[in-house]
């Protein structure tokens, strides 16, 4: 049995790690100041004790990391809204990137004994760059605050493990989608916004002709990728995609979900927005070579998903 740290672990991604861990037998300490995420997303048991504070609590978090001695770090508590860190750039960056180098700090100064720390960061960072599919050493060109943190706090991860020995590890996500994300979040994913539209017959705002690609990756396949680079490799400091390697059309995943759901979505189309990215997909051979294989193409993905709201 491991003693497990998740911050942001009320979530929608931190929510099912929790779940996993606690079926591995593990006793998780979630840290959240639901503001994104939802306290009932995280189930009622024993090996779950939760704390409604934010990582930016700076005592709490030196107590909490000394007295606790956890064997596993799992930092995915951010503001995930890129439009919210254009608003509040320096904000965000509180919590995006000096939190959690104070939880590093925290760790090297007080020679804490912890087999592994793992930070989420994005394809975000990717940018603007065109080159498909994004590999982990493609050019970045982070465009707003949001992915200038998780690029910058990605690097600190990594040289902080360099520098002074720590086990870190750190993964972009691509397109994360599945139960438990919240539609009504002004950070949710395009799949919950049309998941939403089909379930309650309302519109979705289709913005540009749809023929954008992303690589949509099923929460089980993420949490498969977590669990097998923290608790199944002894690698460190480096970082890895995560992703289906595959990629889809807008207008496909629309088509599909219609079938799935049997039901039209109703859709309001308007002009591209400006600096949207047409087409993202990932390269994972990386971490393929690690043993990650995920299993849930989009249609799969999406059953099970349009199931869970149901």
């Amino acid at each position: 049995m491991s003693k497990v740290l998740v911050t942001g672990g009320a979530g929608f991604v931190g929510s099912n790690l929790t779940d996993e861990l606690v079926e591995d037998g593990d006793e998780v300490i979630v840290v959240d100041d639901l503001s994104m995420g939802i306290l009932e997303n995280l189930k009622k048991s024993p090996q779950i004790k939760f704390y409604q504070k934010s990582i930016t609590d700076y005592e709490f978090m030196k107590k909490l990391l000394i007295n606790e001695e956890f064997d596993y770090i799992y930092l995915l508590a951010a503001v995930a809204s890129v439009a919210d860190s254009v608003a509040r750039p320096y904000e965000t960056h509180k919590i995006n990137q000096d939190a959690n180098i104070f939880i590093l700090e925290t760790i090297r100064k007080h020679k804490l004994n912890v087999k592994k720390i793992l930070f989420t960061s994005s394809a975000a960072i990717y940018g603007s760059n065109l080159q498909l599919p994004k590999k982990e050493d493609s050019p970045v060109d982070p465009l707003t605050p949001y992915a200038i943190d998780k690029f910058a706090t990605e690097r600190f991860v990594i040289d902080y493990g360099r520098l002074y020995g720590l086990p870190t590890v750190a993964v972009r996500f691509f397109n994360v989608y599945g139960p438990r994300q919240n539609p009504q979040s002004p950070y949710s994913g395009v799949l919950s916004l049309i998941s939403q539209a089909i379930k309650h017959r309302s519109a979705f705002t289709l913005f540009g002709d749809g023929k954008q690609t992303r690589d949509f990756v099923f929460i089980k396949d993420v949490i498969q990728a977590l669990i097998l680079l923290t608790k199944q490799n002894k690698v460190t400091q480096q970082v890895f995609n995560v992703g289906s390697g595959q990629f889809v059309s807008l207008l496909q995943v629309i088509k599909t979900y219609e079938s799935i759901s049997n039901t039209q979505l109703k859709m309001i189309v308007r002009p591209e927005r400006l600096g949207d990215i047409k087409n993202s997909y990932a390269n994972i051979d990386k971490i393929e070579l690690l043993g990650y294989n995920p299993k849930f193409d989009i249609e799969t993905g999406l059953r099970l998903y349009w199931k869970s709201l149901n």
